[in-house]
């Protein structure tokens, strides 16, 4: 049985993480409310964590509940840590609360053996306090890119070539 070595990282200006222990089994959901506990939320908000690549560009969302009827939602509660979770892929996102989006970097550090009489998981290090409210996001656009649509005054509202009838109502 291998041992993960993760930090958790607020997306946040100042410096907020949590260094942590915990079994390489250990189900996502277990994870999840290892991160809820160490950073003090009450754990009760929706909450989803998210594959990614080097970049931290999300991939595969795997999801605390079933939140649609088809049931082809990936579930934490179904999902180990070493399945999503590998030296080659180290990196996931996790996002708590989808109101208040409390965003976070999860990335795996190192991967010891178990030690006997040691309980996981474990808190290694906490760094920061977390703020009553979730860091704002900035969704700028680049200053740099621009878009040249080139449209002219006759293409707005000209529907005459567009194959469908006005009346279908």
């Amino acid at each position: 049985m291998m041992i993960y070595r993760i930090r958790i990282i607020l997306d946040a200006e100042e410096d907020i993480f949590r260094d942590m222990e915990i079994e390489e089994d250990s189900t996502l959901e277990d994870f999840h409310n290892t991160i809820t506990q160490s950073f003090g939320f009450a754990g009760n908000e929706m909450a989803s964590f998210y594959t990614c690549d080097e970049e931290w560009n999300q991939e595969e969302e795997i999801a605390l509940f079933e939140m649609n009827d088809a049931g082809d939602a990936r579930l934490m509660s179904n999902t180990l840590l070493n399945e999503v979770m590998t030296e080659k892929n180290p990196k996931m996102i996790y996002l708590y609360d989808f109101l208040s989006m409390w965003t976070f970097f999860v990335e795996l550090a190192d991967i010891t053996e178990k030690e006997d009489g040691k309980g996981y998981p474990n808190l290694l290090f906490s760094f920061g306090e977390l703020p009553d409210s979730p860091p704002e996001k900035s969704f700028e656009s680049d200053p740099n890119l621009s878009v040249d649509l080139d449209l002219d005054d006759n293409d707005i509202g000209n529907y005459d070539d567009l194959d469908f009838d006005e009346n279908w109502n």
